[in-house]
């Protein structure tokens, strides 16, 4: 296995030699070194689990002073998860004109760069390095250079800046106040203070920058733009959706541990999450747009998953962790067969595409297999986090949420899934790139494969064994059911004869108007932590 550092910076150099050949040999060489890095995060998170946490001090100056790398068996995973959707998109991408040496280098870059914030240690590395990925990001959406894309890829470096700045201004007074910044560090700092209070505002400030990359309510109206916008590659939309906004929830969860000694702000993160999941399933709901609904359900999952980690519960906080990892499956297949179902039938209004099935079905039994997963049905991968999630929050008001939740998420792809059906009889089959199909297929059958093994990736990936009590998981197969039930009634009894959600379309926050949230939800966040201090 080859050092932590070069992870991050193999792509990086890959992707610079990358600009000086022939585009042909550049896809080429960039096709292998993802199977190189893959194999090595697979070696490391294998490593991780059998010895424990592997540290690299980068440079080998004394702890909590230099560059330090750090991998443990959250961390690992989700390096291991960020090598495969890589080499996944690559794939996917490998025969299209506009995949150039420019975007190969971008592209490469920027898995450099989602790498380096999982492993890095030190907040001042994960600012710059967020800040460079901000950048790429914004250039990536912009690619294609139409209006919208260029509106929609400024907006998102414009806003991302502005939070970061809240999270520079953090870090500068927690070294002012502690003299180290390093995360270990810091929480053996924060664990020795007598009084939390000197700590309040530099907390409010990372947390905020924190929750802003999470998308958490009311700070996600950034992410349907990124992810969304119409031209933006189909690989982008993807992997930031699928992949890039877990750096957000990766940092809460290492930014909470660090402050959860003196600081409990579990409660108000519970409820901000349950309220970022039912906004983001109704603005889903609002949508006609086949991107937009996929862009709005991301946030409600993240919402779903932010009341898992908050719980306090270990059921609920495996059950959210393992959640992140099937998203980032479904959600990558989902936006993936969409630019294929874009591509070919020339709209994305997700009423005008009819008969997906027999027109494309590889691409169809792909759609259908990730919607099964982030419904959660059983067998599929979602059936086991949000069985956990469920099971964990039994005899709690989030018991309930989770299934109001659920039951928002069916209603929207009952109407997503009327593409797979209908249309004319006898038509002819779409010709689709076979490297194309057979990625999607792969990623829709991960979702079948998350689900029957899900017990058993949960145990090899992070050491923790759960017994799965069966009357407990068909009972939640019941709510399910149930709950398709009812959402059948409501989308075809109701919402398709006259989408009275449709209004929520009609409002749509300025740039000062993301600053203000912005603003309001620190102060927020301030007065909070004084009440409870």
């Amino acid at each position: 296995m080859v050092d932590l550092h070069w992870l991050v910076l193999f792509p990086v150099i890959v992707g610079s030699l990358g600009m000086l050949i022939p585009a042909k040999t550049g896809r080429r060489m960039t096709l292998a070194l993802h199977g190189v890095l893959l194999l090595n995060a697979t070696i490391l998170l294998s490593r991780v689990r059998v010895e424990g946490t592997i540290v690299e001090h980068v440079g080998n100056w004394p702890t909590f002073i230099g560059i330090t790398l750090r991998a443990d068996l959250l961390a690992a995973s989700m390096v291991w998860l960020t090598s495969f959707l890589f080499l996944m998109t690559v794939l996917f991408n490998y025969r299209k004109k506009y995949s150039d040496r420019l975007f190969l280098f971008l592209f490469t870059v920027l898995e450099g760069l989602i790498t380096g914030i999982f492993l890095s240690n030190d907040l001042f590395n994960i600012f710059v390095l967020v800040e460079v990925a901000t950048v790429v990001i914004s250039i990536l959406i912009m690619y294609k250079q139409d209006s919208r894309s260029i509106y929609d890829g400024m907006l998102y470096l414009l806003i991302n800046i502005v939070g970061m700045s809240f999270f520079l201004f953090g870090l500068g007074m927690l070294y002012k106040r502690l003299g180290v910044i390093d995360l270990t560090g810091l929480k053996l700092a924060v664990s020795q203070l007598d009084s939390a209070k000197g700590i309040l505002l530099p907390y409010a400030f990372i947390i905020t920058a924190v929750s802003l990359k999470s998308a958490l309510m009311p700070l996600f109206s950034w992410l349907p733009k990124a992810h969304g916008t119409p031209s933006a590659p189909s690989i982008v939309s993807a992997v930031l959706s699928g992949l890039y906004v877990k750096n957000g929830l990766y940092l809460f969860i290492r930014i909470q541990d660090v402050f959860s000694s003196v600081l409990d702000t579990s409660d108000f993160f519970l409820l901000m999450g349950f309220i970022t999941a039912v906004i983001g399933f109704l603005l889903a709901i609002a949508q006609k747009d086949m991107k937009l609904i996929l862009a709005y359900h991301t946030v409600s999952q993240i919402g779903l998953i932010m009341m898992g980690l908050n719980m306090g519960r270990i059921h609920t906080y495996w059950g959210a962790v393992y959640h992140i990892l099937n998203h980032a499956v479904f959600k990558t297949a989902l936006f993936l067969t969409a630019g294929m179902i874009i591509d070919e039938y020339g709209t994305r209004n997700v009423y005008e595409v009819k008969g997906l099935m027999r027109k494309m079905p590889a691409v169809g039994m792909a759609t259908l297999f990730a919607i099964l997963g982030i419904t959660g049905a059983p067998l599929f991968n979602g059936s086991i986090s949000k069985y956990l999630l469920s099971y964990g929050a039994t005899g709690s008001w989030v018991e309930y949420g989770l299934i109001l939740v659920n039951l928002g998420t069916i209603v929207s792809f009952i109407k997503y899934g009327t593409m797979l059906f209908g249309g004319e009889k006898g038509v002819n089959r779409a010709k689709c790139d076979p490297l194309r199909k057979a990625v999607v297929m792969v990623m829709g059958s991960l979702c079948l494969v998350g689900g029957i093994f899900g017990r058993i990736i949960i145990q090899e990936v992070y050491n923790v064994t759960f017994v799965v009590d069966p009357l407990a998981y068909w009972m939640k197969t019941l709510i399910f059911l149930g709950s398709v039930v009812v959402a059948s009634l409501l989308y075809f009894g109701i919402l398709r004869k006259r989408n009275y959600l449709a209004i929520l379309n009609s409002f749509e926050l300025s740039f000062n108007g993301v600053c203000g949230t912005i603003a309001g939800f620190f102060v927020l966040i301030l007065v909070y932590v004084g009440s409870i201090v």
